[in-house]
């Protein structure tokens, strides 16, 4: 009899602790709509300011060719992008969040490419970003 008793006082007890620990959250209807915008709003926008390390200003275009494959075979796990504002063209690397990990690539860069700075992109797809927001 003591086991039964003991039983069912155990079960309840387990119960009403699975029970309490289901976390209900009611949000006010204005918070939904403001979140709703901001998706929205953010959409619309399929590019965000960052920063990429550029690598290389050139008028050559045979100069920049052969500059970015040589950098592809080096570093084959560093993604690049260029863009040609005539007359130059600009071969860059990476794409950050913040300017502080687009230093931390110029420094690695640093020997074979002294020239490298980080440069501000407004162009950047977010799904390009690199590592997350510090």
């Amino acid at each position: 009899m003591r086991f039964i008793l003991f039983s069912i006082l155990m079960v309840s007890l387990l119960s009403f602790r699975a029970s309490a620990q289901n976390i209900e959250i009611q949000e006010d209807a204005s918070v939904q709509e403001i979140m709703d915008f901001y998706k929205r709003v953010n959409k619309g926008k399929p590019y965000i300011k960052g920063w990429r390390v550029q690598i290389l200003s050139t008028v050559d275009r045979q100069q920049f060719e052969s500059v970015r494959a040589n950098f592809k075979s080096q570093y084959p796990y560093i993604t690049t992008s260029w863009v040609h504002n005539r007359p130059y063209y600009k071969l860059r690397a990476g794409a950050f969040a913040s300017k502080l990990e687009a230093l931390r690539l110029q420094s690695l860069l640093k020997m074979d490419y002294p020239s490298a700075y980080p440069a501000v992109d407004n162009e950047i797809r977010p799904e390009e970003i690199i590592g997350g927001r510090e």
